[in-house]
């Protein structure tokens, strides 16, 4: 009896899609393992594109996390939309996010008709089981498969890991075969710089997301490692000078519980002690002018 065929290595890139706040960036970090795209309760909280690659004996998929699909007010709201439909393109699988716990609604169907156009394979991944119990997630399923034409329907939960393996098995079997991507020790091809900015952004977020949740731009200016220290000096935009003020708190008392809580967050990501040194700056009315959102890497 002649040996089944070996079968065949695959290896490409995916996304979730999906509006805002509906588990993209947790699903990603749960399917790596690391933090690497920031998570936030407040909806468009990621900024840049951060590929994750997922290693496996058979197959290597390379995750694309992109900001969340949305109507914009400013210039930096529709070149995040221009991001967005740029990498949809390139992905040879999309995973259409759909939180268990909330009505089907437009924004849903919106991103699904932009969807049916591309050439990739798009799967619907409900995501949040763990927030409902089982009659309204059948109730919910049905509800997704009679929104259009997906390959795959699979239900999902980040926090608790449900089904997250199987979600892994689908997306690959739908890569084509082709040779690894990326070395082995690779878990992200972002710069660490754009990580470390990513994570005091999110710590900035934290306490002043009601009150701020898109005004917070960081840029890391230098990062030098001494040793096992690492110097990080980075300085976090606002658009006026009273937000300045919320984001420094009573005797700059929030600002150091920023640079707290990011200084751990990076101390786990880097692997050596950090010193961090924060400034909060205004750059007038950022998110509309083109020159200072080049600046600030938009």
């Amino acid at each position: 009896m002649r040996d089944p065929e070996p079968r065949p290595y695959r290896a490409g890139f995916g996304c979730f899609v999906g509006r805002p706040n509906a588990g993209k960036s947790t699903l990603t970090n749960a399917i790596v393992g690391t933090k690497i795209a920031i998570t936030s309760n407040k909806p468009q909280t990621t900024r840049h594109v951060i590929r994750a690659v997922l290693h496996r004996p058979e197959s290597q998929l390379v995750l694309v996390d992109t900001p969340g699909l949305h109507r914009p007010r400013t210039l930096l709201g529709e070149r995040l939309n221009d991001l967005v439909r740029s990498t949809w393109t390139e992905v040879d699988v999309i995973g259409l996010c759909i939180p268990a716990d909330e009505p089907v609604g437009r924004g849903d169907r919106f991103i699904s008709g932009e969807l049916a156009e591309l050439k990739a394979t798009v799967l619907a991944v409900v995501t949040k089981t763990d927030l409902v119990d089982k009659r309204r997630l059948a109730e919910q399923l049905l509800a997704v498969s009679e929104m259009g034409e997906f390959a795959e329907i699979v239900p999902v939960s980040a926090v608790s890991g449900h089904q997250v393996d199987t979600l892994v098995d689908v997306m690959t079997s739908y890569l084509p075969p082709s040779p690894q991507l990326y070395p082995d020790d690779m878990l992200t091809d972002d710069p660490e710089q754009v990580l470390v900015a990513e994570l005091i952004r999110e710590a900035a977020l934290e306490g002043v997301r009601d009150e701020l949740p898109h005004s917070i731009a960081v840029v890391v200016e230098e990062m030098i490692p001494e040793g096992r220290l690492t110097k990080i000096y980075a300085d976090l935009y606002v658009e006026r000078p009273s937000q300045k003020a919320i984001v420094l708190g009573h005797k700059a008392s929030r600002l150091k519980e920023v640079g707290t809580t990011a200084r751990r967050q990076i101390e786990e990501l880097l692997g050596t002690r950090v010193y961090l040194d924060l400034h909060v700056r205004v750059a007038k009315d950022w998110q509309r002018d083109p020159k200072q959102l080049r600046k600030l890497g938009f």
